[in-house]
Parts: C-alpha cells; structure tokens; sequence
C-alpha cells in the first residue's frame, strides 16, 4: 500500500505532488503539516504529533472532513514525521513518499534523512526533486536532461553501475566525501542505478 505523509516545511502545491497526495491509499500529516494539506485541497486521514502547530483555523477543516487527531505529549523521543511514518508502516505502507520535508529548518531537513537512511520504501518529494536510498537496482523514470546525483551515505558504496546516464558508471567504488557521482544527466526518459554493497542517496532533479 502507498502511503503519503505531508511534513510542515516548505512546499510548493505542485501539481504533481497534488497528483501524489490525491491518488494516496493512506495520507498523513505530521503536526503543521496539515497546513500544507490544505494547500493540497485534499484533508489528511490522519494528523500526528504534538499538535502544537495547528492553528485554529486548520484544526476546524480537519475536523470538518472527519480527520482522526493522534497526540502525543511535546516531549517524546521522535519527531512528528518520524512518528507519521511509524504509524503509516503500522497501517500497512509499503511505500511512503514524504511531501514538505526538504525545505524549512536545516537540522530537520537532515534529521528527515536520516529518518530516510533507515527505513524501506521512502522517498522525499518536492516540485523539483525527488531523493531514496537505493534498494540494488533503481530505475528512474524522468526525461532527458534531468539531473541525477549519487551520494555514498556509508563510507565506501561498491558495485555502483548505470545506464542511461551521460556519465556512466561501471562497478565503481564512491567514498563518503567523493563528489564524483554528482549532476549526471540522463540521456533518455528512464535510467537505471546499481549497487551491490553500502548505502546510496539518489537525488532525481526534475528539469
């Protein structure tokens, strides 16, 4: 099941990201991430966290489209989002993208990912860009001309091999700190990345 969790940075109500959060099995907002969904004209089935972030006005449009409060106490071990995705694995998500969790603060954009790093089956999406650990063999769909960056997360990624990238990568090795892997550029309209060991950052830049 596809999930789709709305975080309270900034975002742009994209089309294709109204598109993501529309054809959503189950969608989430993280606090103040209901304000996003508003902006998205379609309310979450669930709103976690503190719910410190939630103005009035925001809290009386979940509840007028029947939207289920899950609070937890200010002081807690995880993140808003962080919990938001614990509860979207509970109900079943298999695939969890993240929408409005790469703008805002830079401390939280790098907890988000972080919170990327470990678990399965996530993926953060903005208007531009898209960015997932990969899983051994990714495909990415896009067009020519998108840029596409890979980033070692661990200290050494082995078996790094793609395809329809400018710059082709055939078994190599990228070090933590290495910015070879970085701006490649597809060729057509889907590319594809392999790693056999360690974890790698794919960031898809849509053009």
């Amino acid at each position: 099941m596809n999930a789709v969790i709305v975080a309270n940075g900034e975002m742009q109500a994209h089309a294709r990201l109204k598109e993501l959060w529309l054809r959503a099995k189950l969608r989430i907002a993280a606090d103040g991430g209901a304000r996003n969904a508003r902006a998205l004209r379609i309310a979450p089935h669930s709103v976690v966290g503190d719910l410190d972030s939630l103005d009035d006005e925001t809290r009386a449009w979940l509840e007028k489209n029947n939207c289920e409060f899950l609070r937890y106490p200010p002081a807690k071990d995880e993140t808003d989002l962080e919990l938001a995705v614990q509860l979207a694995q509970a109900r079943g998500a298999d695939e969890i993208t993240l929408l409005g969790a790469l703008g805002g603060r830079p401390d939280h954009f790098l907890a988000n990912v972080l919170v990327l790093a470990q678990t399965r089956g996530l993926k953060l999406a903005d208007a531009a860009v898209e960015m997932w650990f990969g899983s051994g063999l990714d495909v990415i769909d896009g067009k020519k001309g998108d840029l596409v960056s890979l980033l070692p997360f661990d200290a050494r990624v082995e078996g790094v091999a793609t395809e329809g990238l400018e710059y082709p990568l055939r078994g190599e090795t990228l070090e933590r700190g290495s910015t070879r892997g970085v701006s490649n550029v597809m060729l057509e309209e889907r590319a594809q990345v392999l790693s056999t060991r360690g974890k790698l950052l794919i960031v898809h830049l849509f053009q």
